[in-house]
C-alpha cells in the first residue's frame, strides 16, 4: 500500500524537489479550469451543447440532473472529461434534444449552472477537447519565485512526465483500497461508474509505475529500441524497433515523443528494451479479461 500511495501521489520526480511551496486550493476560487473543445457547435438538431459552470460538485452529479432535466438516462448525456470537483470549472456537456425542448440555459442545481446552449448533431464523446486552461492561485508562497521562471524554461525544453495525478486516484487515494479489493476477491463492483473507477485507477497505476521506473533510469525522455511514439497533437502511434537520428531530431523538436501503454487487449505493443511485464511489478493488475482497450499515453 505504501509503494502504491507513492506512485499515485508523489511520484518520482525528474527535476528534483519544488523550488518554492505553498497552499493550493485554500477556496474553491483559487483554482479555476476552462475546458476547451477541439471543434465548434456545427448547428444540428439532434444534440445540444451545454456550456456549463460548476463550483464544488462532481461532473458525474451535474450528468445525472442533465438527464433528469432531460427525461433521458445519464448515459445519454456526453462529456469530454471528468473536471475537478474543488474548483470553479467551465466545461461541455451534451444533452439528446428536439426542436420543441426548451432552453437550458439558466438551469441549475447545487453547486452548477448552465452558462450557454447550442445545437450540436453527436453526442459530445470522452477526449473530445484540445485541452484545459487553468488559473491557479497559490496563497502562502514560500521559496524563490525566480526559480519557478527558471523551472518553466526547463520544462518547455526538455518537457515532463506526464503521470496520472492524484485525482485520478479519489481523494487520499481512495480508489487504491477499491483495487485492491477487485485484486484479492477477483470481483469487480456492478455499478459501471463504480467498475470504470477501480479499472481507470488500476490502468493508471500500472502507467505510472512504467514511468516512475523510467525517470529513475533517466529514459523517460528518450527514445529507446522498440518504443511506441505519439506524434505530436495527434491519436496517431507507431512502433520503432531502432529509432534513427530523423526520429532523435523530431523528439528535440517536440514533433513527437515516447508513450507508455495503458494495459488492455489489443493496439501497438512496445518491444526491445521498452518492454516491461506488468505482472512483474507488486501488486499491479493485467489481462485481457477486465482492462481494455491498450491505449498510449506520452510520457515526454
Amino acid at each position: 500500500p505504501d509503494a502504491w500511495h507513492r506512485l499515485a501521489l508523489d511520484p518520482p520526480r525528474a527535476y528534483g524537489a519544488a523550488p518554492v511551496s505553498g497552499a493550493l486550493r485554500a477556496e474553491l476560487a483559487d483554482f479555476v479550469v476552462e475546458e476547451q473543445l477541439g471543434f465548434e457547435p456545427d448547428g444540428g438538431g439532434s444534440h445540444r451543447l451545454l456550456r456549463v459552470e460548476k463550483v464544488g460538485a462532481n461532473t458525474l452529479f451535474v450528468a445525472r440532473a442533465l438527464a433528469v432535466r432531460a427525461g433521458r438516462p445519464p448515459a445519454d448525456i456526453g462529456f469530454a472529461g471528468q473536471k475537478d470537483r474543488r474548483a470553479v470549472a467551465r466545461q461541455w456537456f451534451s444533452v439528446p434534444a428536439t426542436r420543441e425542448t426548451a432552453s437550458y440555459v439558466g438551469y441549475s442545481g447545487e453547486g452548477f449552472r448552465v452558462l450557454s446552449e447550442h445545437p450540436h448533431s453527436r453526442k459530445l464523446r470522452r477526449g473530445a477537447l484540445t485541452g484545459n486552461h487553468f488559473r491557479i492561485h497559490v496563497r502562502g508562497l514560500q521559496g524563490d519565485p525566480g526559480a519557478v521562471t527558471a523551472r518553466i524554461e526547463r520544462l518547455v525544453a526538455s518537457g515532463l512526465p506526464n503521470y496520472f495525478g492524484a485525482q485520478r486516484f479519489g481523494r487520499e487515494g481512495a480508489n487504491l483500497r477499491r483495487v485492491r479489493q477487485w485484486l484479492e476477491s477477483g470481483r469487480l463492483p456492478r455499478g459501471r461508474e463504480q467498475r470504470a473507477f477501480v479499472l481507470s485507477s488500476a490502468r493508471a497505476l500500472a502507467f505510472n509505475a512504467v514511468l516512475g521506473a523510467r525517470v529513475e533510469a533517466n529514459t523517460w525522455n528518450r527514445l529507446l529500441p522498440g518504443e511506441v511514439i505519439n506524434l505530436a497533437g495527434s491519436q496517431s502511434v507507431f512502433a520503432s524497433e531502432h529509432p534513427d537520428e530523423g526520429l532523435y531530431r523530431r523528439l528535440t523538436e517536440g514533433d513527437l515523443s515516447p508513450t507508455g501503454a495503458l494495459c488492455g487487449a489489443g493496439g501497438v505493443l512496445p518491444g526491445g528494451k521498452v518492454t516491461v511485464e506488468i505482472s512483474k511489478i507488486r501488486g499491479i493488475p493485467a489481462g485481457k479479461d477486465s482492462i481494455s482497450p491498450n491505449r498510449h499515453y506520452d510520457i515526454a
